[in-house]
């Protein structure tokens, strides 16, 4: 079973969206098939095959998730942060004003998933990997 030290180890490479793919890859390797991130504060929720999660600590200071969703201001920040031009504080800064609840990352479909507050889907993506 991976630790939380492991994730955050393969987190710490992260700079931009641009290196998500990369960071995918890593979790992988340690044998996470899934996680769910919280906007709000930023604790990840990690599942292995065998259904087991590990659980991150608040990663920052509450951040309120706006009610009102805004889609097309949440796919143009995403396509900036994807483009490197956001660091993760920004862009989950970004996802709270635009009314992203949470995302889940699938490694086995190689999809990301970005829900309001409300459980709808806004963006569902795939990963390049």
């Amino acid at each position: 079973m991976f630790t939380i030290q492991e994730i955050q180890h393969a987190h710490a490479k992260v700079k931009s969206g641009a290196d998500f793919p990369g960071y995918i890859r890593d979790l992988k390797m340690l044998g996470v098939v899934r996680y769910e991130t919280y906007v709000a504060d930023g604790h990840t929720n990690y599942y292995d095959e065998s259904g087991r999660t590990v659980i991150s600590g608040e990663k920052y200071d509450f951040l309120e998730v706006k009610r009102v969703s805004s889609l097309e201001d949440f796919r143009r920040g995403l396509k900036e942060h994807q483009d490197g031009k956001s660091d993760y504080m920004g862009f989950c800064r970004m996802c709270a004003e635009c009314g992203v609840e949470k995302w889940v990352v699938s490694m086995g479909e190689m999809r990301c998933v970005y829900f309001d507050v409300d459980g709808e889907v806004m963006v569902e993506e795939r990963i390049p990997g």
